[in-house]
């Protein structure tokens, strides 16, 4: 503490001052104990000890000592020394009743307020039951990080710069070739662009092709990311309400102004509907009729079980007003943070002139590692070795919700995706469990609507992405205690 106290007034101390050495001191130490820069019970240097590092007399020192002492920031301990005090003067304290200004909702904007507001938290890495997380365990984190090492040598320089034209150009060529095998989409590499994470695909997305004052029309119920960030670029986002076939096509009425419609045809966040191959072909007929941007985020189409898979709406027929949006999230680790969108190729060379305007993108490397991942069959095999283990770990949970609860709830087929969205009863249980879940060890999240009158406010979403084989039936116990507590 004597040297690192020496370091931080020796470096402010200003000897041809009119400031007196000793209030300089005095105040270099107590603006240190207010900015927490000396922590509550820190032992400070002798007052002969300071002395000598700053060359200035023990007079000086004790003087400081002593009036910070009186004024509550240092206290002593007889024959131990003098310690950093853990209350402040009366004159430092502030009561936040009484200042107004300070409180968080009048110092944002009011869209920053509008983002806060609307955040639920961050997923934990696993367990029972976070939703939209995948489970690390089975990544070949070996593979991956030989890969990475590949690219983080000296040769391999000119990686370490920005990222332009829309992202690692081998790594776009790979996601080409995969999507349109796998998701029958059709596109060409320029038409590919690497963002970091879904959000700030969306982000892209309304920055380019909306202004503010215009409407967007969002699932209800949905994932709550996608208002925030649409929120946030100045948009009114209006629901669009459900039916057994996916998304229904709004009425003129609600339509009006709109310049995005976001959908989730292949898995329907949280409800786990799959949109008909009519209703798909319908929503491109109306965003053509409209004028209107639809924005298919294929977030989770890699784990599907008991279906063959729909060619993605992108891939069905007019592709000119359709966005595709997908993410590695789901497939590797969601620390990743690495995703793509496809766009219409009128769009290409804007959205990547766009991407490197305002977000001037890096991270070249992991784009290379990716690139590597897939065309060296990596990814391909993760996803078949992942497809299998979900599908044993969904009926693992469905198979324990038979037995735990029987008739008393309701969950989706759970065809696709890391989850299942579990109907509850009566009125309100769902937001109960969902407060007390904590007290269970469980991680409950429900239905985000943008309507508050839809009827969705008793759906759970159980994520078993992240939980372990052997831990689901008990999980599935302390949930059945948790929905008989609250009842």
């Amino acid at each position: 503490m004597a040297v690192l106290l020496h370091d931080l007034l020796l470096g402010s101390l200003d000897r041809q001052s009119g400031i007196s050495l000793q209030r300089q001191i005095y105040e270099g130490i107590r603006e240190a104990i207010l900015q927490g820069h000396l922590p509550v019970d820190a032992r400070m240097p002798s007052t002969r000890a300071l002395a000598e590092h700053l060359k200035i007399s023990r007079v000086t020192t004790s003087l400081v000592y002593e009036r910070l002492t009186t004024e509550g920031y240092l206290y002593s301990k007889s024959g131990s020394g003098t310690y950093v005090a853990d209350t402040l003067p009366r004159t430092f304290h502030r009561d936040p009743g009484t200042d107004e200004s300070l409180e968080a909702d009048r110092l944002l904007s009011s869209r920053g307020a509008e983002i806060t507001r609307r955040v639920t938290g961050l997923a934990k890495a696993g367990g029972a039951f976070v939703p939209g997380v995948a489970d690390t365990e089975f990544f070949p984190f070996h593979i991956w990080r030989r890969l990475q090492n590949r690219y983080l040598k000296r040769n391999h320089a000119e990686l370490t710069g920005y990222v332009e034209h829309g992202g690692y150009r081998p790594l776009r060529d790979a996601l080409s070739a995969y999507l349109y095998t796998s998701r029958a989409v059709r596109c060409s590499p320029q038409q590919v662009i690497i963002t970091m994470g879904t959000h700030q695909s969306l982000d892209l997305i309304a920055k380019l092709l909306t202004d503010p004052g215009d409407a967007a029309l969002i699932e209800s119920p949905c994932h709550w990311g996608a208002p925030v960030v649409l929120s946030a670029a100045g948009l009114e986002c209006r629901p669009l309400h459900l039916d057994l076939e996916g998304a229904r096509i709004p009425e003129a009425g609600v339509a009006e102004g709109s310049r995005l419609a976001f959908v989730t045809p292949s898995h329907q966040y949280p409800t786990g509907s799959i949109m008909t191959l009519q209703r798909r072909r319908e929503w491109l007929s109306f965003a053509e009729a409209q004028n209107l941007w639809l924005i298919e985020d294929d977030y989770d189409s890699e784990f599907r079980y008991d279906i063959d898979p729909l060619p993605s709406m992108q891939g069905l027929g007019n592709k000119n007003r359709v966005i595709y949006l997908g993410t590695f999230s789901k497939v590797t680790f969601p620390g990743l943070r690495l995703s793509y969108l496809v766009v219409p190729e009128a769009l290409a060379d804007a959205f990547s002139k766009g991407m490197t305007q305002l977000y001037r993108p890096g991270f070249l490397t992991l784009q290379a590692a990716m690139a590597d991942f897939i065309l060296e069959g990596h990814f391909a095999t993760h996803i078949r070795r992942m497809r299998a283990v979900y599908a044993q770990r969904r009926s693992r949970l469905q198979s324990a919700l038979d037995a735990y609860f029987g008739g008393d709830i309701q969950y989706s087929p759970g065809q696709a995706g890391l989850h299942l969205a579990v109907k509850v009863g009566p009125e309100g249980t769902a937001s109960k469990m969902i407060s007390a879940a904590v007290d269970h060890g469980l991680t409950l999240r429900g239905a985000y609507a943008l309507d508050p009158r839809a009827g969705d406010d008793n759906l759970l979403v159980l994520g078993y992405g992240g939980i372990r084989d052997a831990e689901v039936e008990g999980a599935v116990r302390r949930l059945r205690c948790l929905y008989d507590a609250v009842r």
